[in-house]
């Protein structure tokens, strides 16, 4: 029986802010080693041999992130399934197990999110080995996180009976995120461990189950699947259907309800990083308790996570604290209100800012583009195009643009003129024109991008040939 990673990328991280953006994800950032967590949890299971490619579930705007991240591994992704909308993790579970089965009756899923840490990712792999007989005989496997504190932002899982060999359990039940003092009867009961979010199961089993629990999610999924193409390593399932998908999580459509459910305690270091606090748990810190990334200076400053990413940052006598500072936004809170930095983020939504969707550097397929200045009827952005890319042919209706090329070549398409500038060379793109730049060259080209018009917005596009599949259908 093969064993396939699902690696589900849907989370947003909005409590991680300023650092974890609508549009660049808690799973894409590398917090706690140089890989992304994205790149962290696709590596943990490679141990085990003649283990199968990896299946992704992520949001369409974050299709080419994952692939480029997937890449630098070395990797080859099983597929990508795109979800036009996020439905929670019942239905992007179906997609992949429907997936599966299509192309390996026999496949089991390790379902792993993709935002979640492990410390010592060899008891991880020990945990799925002792569970996989039990996947094999139908057993739904979810693995619980033995608590070392009580916790109040997870839920918890209380075990039953042991099963014959090792330590499996019967789910005896699932419970809901507890305040401090159930956490703490829970933790001194022993039996009760955190709800990793974590499962291990075959993919016909789980769909069996979603089949006699949601039959509306199961239906609504394989007709979407369906419905849906392959385009090259994204699978897009059909838009219409699957927003009619009703959404809902694992644990309430299906392992709160079946018999099956079986639970392996593991002891790796594990955490969801569902918060600053969360992380400063995990990460490294110095003499003072303190944990510091980029240019800061602390003085008389102690147990605090202290990160810059574009300038120096300095505390004096402050405690407990939390300091993020981004090109953009800078976040200072206490340690203990970590969790409220989401209402941060749910005001500047309110507000219509972009803070909360987008860094000010925007990845794009092609490569970045970052604003460096903006006023009226005018903006700046230095644009970095990797090799072998190119932008979309498209036009503007309101705003011309001057390209100055600072790194690199670049191959230009104006009207029905094409040809290359080179270092300190630049040209003009007139309102209306269509236009396209390419880097044909080896390295990475960078060009200043100043525009100006009436209006800047970055709907202002009309797109009419696209290599990323951006251009829309008539």
């Amino acid at each position: 029986m093969n064993l396939y990673p699902v690696i589900l990328s849907g989370g947003s991280g909005s409590r991680l802010w300023p650092l974890s953006r609508e549009h660049y994800p808690k799973p894409l950032l590398p917090l706690v080693s140089d890989k992304t967590l994205l790149q962290e949890t696709a590596s943990r299971l490679d141990v085990i041999s003649g283990l199968g490619d990896a299946v992704y579930v992520c949001n369409e705007e974050h299709r080419f992130l994952v692939v480029e991240q997937v890449a630098q591994l070395g990797k080859t992704p099983s597929t990508i399934i795109l979800e036009p909308q996020g439905r929670n993790t019942a239905p992007a579970l179906t997609l992949a197990a429907l997936y599966l089965v299509s192309r390996d009756p026999d496949a089991m899923m390790v379902v792993m999110p993709a935002d979640h840490v492990m410390m010592q990712p060899q008891q991880f792999v020990d945990a799925v080995s002792q569970a996989i007989p039990h996947a094999e005989n139908a057993a739904l496997v979810t693995f619980g996180v033995v608590p070392d504190g009580p916790e109040t932002g997870y839920g918890y899982i209380r075990r039953g009976a042991r099963l014959e060999d090792g330590e499996v359990f019967r789910v005896a039940r699932f419970v809901e995120k507890p305040d401090l003092q159930t956490a703490e009867q829970y933790v001194s009961a022993g039996d009760y461990y955190w709800n990793s979010g974590i499962f291990l199961m075959r993919a016909d089993s789980w769909l069996n189950e979603i089949e006699q629990f949601r039959p509306d999610i199961k239906s609504a999924c394989a007709r979407a699947m369906n419905q849906g193409k392959q385009d090259c390593d994204f699978f897009r399932v059909d838009q219409d259907v699957f927003l009619a998908c009703p959404g809902d999580s694992i644990d309430y459509a299906v392992m709160e309800k079946t018999d099956r459910a079986v639970v392996v305690p593991i002891s790796a270091g594990w955490s969801d990083v569902g918060a600053w606090s969360a992380l400063w748990n995990i990460c490294q810190r110095d003499d003072d308790g303190n944990v510091i990334q980029g240019d800061v200076f602390a003085e008389d400053t102690h147990n605090a996570f202290l990160v810059a990413q574009h300038r120096c940052l300095a505390t004096v006598g402050l405690d407990d604290i939390i300091v993020v500072e981004t090109a953009d936004a800078v976040l200072v809170a206490h340690k203990d209100k970590a969790q409220d930095v989401k209402k941060i983020v749910n005001r500047l939504k309110e507000a219509n800012r972009d803070e909360h969707k987008m860094h000010r550097r925007v990845y794009r397929p092609w490569g970045s583009y970052e604003g460096i200045d903006e006023g009226t009827r005018f903006q700046v952005k230095r644009l970095s195009v990797k090799p072998g890319a190119q932008l979309s042919l498209q036009l503007h209706h309101h705003r011309a643009e001057h390209w100055v090329v600072v790194k690199g070549t670049a191959r230009v398409t104006c009207g029905e003129k094409v040809f290359n500038l080179h270092e300190n060379e630049s040209t003009y793109i007139p309102m209306g024109e269509r236009h396209r730049l390419e880097n044909p060259g080896t390295i990475p080209l960078e060009v200043i991008e100043i525009q100006s018009g009436s209006y800047l917005g970055e709907d202002d596009i009309v797109r009419f040939e696209d290599v990323y599949d951006r251009v829309p259908e008539n």
